[in-house]
């Protein structure tokens, strides 16, 4: 793994680069994707009725303790990154690869191989559990609902890792060239933006520091986007199957625990990936 990282301040080494050009990228991406978000509501009103997707927009987390609330959300988020690359290819400023990495764009052989401890980790926590704790939902398990899980829970962790640790993150960096000013500022973003309570934001930024650091130090958003998708895809599962239900009220409890399975996944990935040299592996930007 290397000494340093130049993927917060990547952005600047480009020669289209302007300080205000990513500000022109966000503006045009939110343009791009209230569009796309009113298509794909329009979609789904057209199928299930205006009732669901008004419960839907309305409903706070608890909606993803459904199939179509769960699905509907994931493709709201993942909806961010073809919004982000129209924003970008209209600015012109970087190519879209650097918002992934300093290593030229996305290596899915590490995104992979950064998954297994985390998915390891989190399996076993919700075994545990339940164990104690027993199941407190509905099982709603359905062949075709789970393949959806797989594929849309990791683009909708991906398409916020564009967001957060790519152009949020890259664009503090290139502004104040301070890297771990530029990792707390995208971690607090991260952890507002999310609809919980106070108590789940916190627990959010926390994640959000985490995941902003581990993509410094890698110089990419793949390991941060293969903690991601675990975390959410072993919610998405214990949900599908009445372990346990989604809330946007986070407990005192709930919260300390996440807390501490972040750094456990954190700590364990971070030493794996040193010893075992996971985040070597360097491609030139293309």
């Amino acid at each position: 793994m290397t000494e340093k990282s130049d993927f917060i301040r990547l952005p600047e080494t480009f020669e289209n680069y302007r300080w205000y050009k990513p500000i022109l990228v966000f503006i045009i991406a939110t343009v791009i994707y209230v569009i796309l978000t009113l298509m794909l509501t329009a979609v789904f009103e057209v199928a299930y009725g205006e009732h669901f997707t008004v419960s839907v927009l309305n409903g706070g987390y608890e909606v993803m303790n459904s199939e179509l609330g769960q699905i509907f959300s994931d493709l709201g988020i993942i909806i961010i990154i073809p919004s982000l690359y129209i924003a970008s290819k209209i600015v012109k400023d970087r190519p879209f690869s650097s918002y992934v990495s300093s290593r030229g764009g996305w290596n899915y052989r590490l995104y992979f191989k950064a998954m297994v401890i985390p998915l390891i980790i989190y399996i076993i926590f919700e075994v545990i559990s339940f164990v104690f704790s027993g199941a407190d939902g509905k099982n709603h398990f359905s062949i075709g609902f789970f393949i959806a899980c797989l594929i849309l829970v990791p683009l909708q962790c991906i398409a916020e890792e564009y967001l957060y640790r790519g152009l949020i993150m890259q664009t503090f960096g290139s502004w104040f060239k301070i890297p771990v000013l530029a990792v707390v500022l995208q971690a607090i973003v991260f952890g507002i933006s999310h609809g919980y309570n106070s108590l789940g934001n916190i627990s959010i930024l926390i994640s959000g520091l985490f995941m902003g650091i581990i993509a410094w130090k890698t110089n990419g958003i793949e390991v941060s986007a293969a903690m991601h998708t675990a975390n959410n895809l072993v919610i998405a599962m214990t949900v599908m199957i009445g372990f346990g239900v989604t809330s946007s009220t986070i407990e005192l409890t709930d919260t300390i625990m996440a807390i501490a399975m972040d750094l456990i996944v954190f700590a364990a990935v971070y030493y794996v990936g040193i010893k075992t040299d996971w985040f070597g592996e360097i491609r030139e930007i293309s």
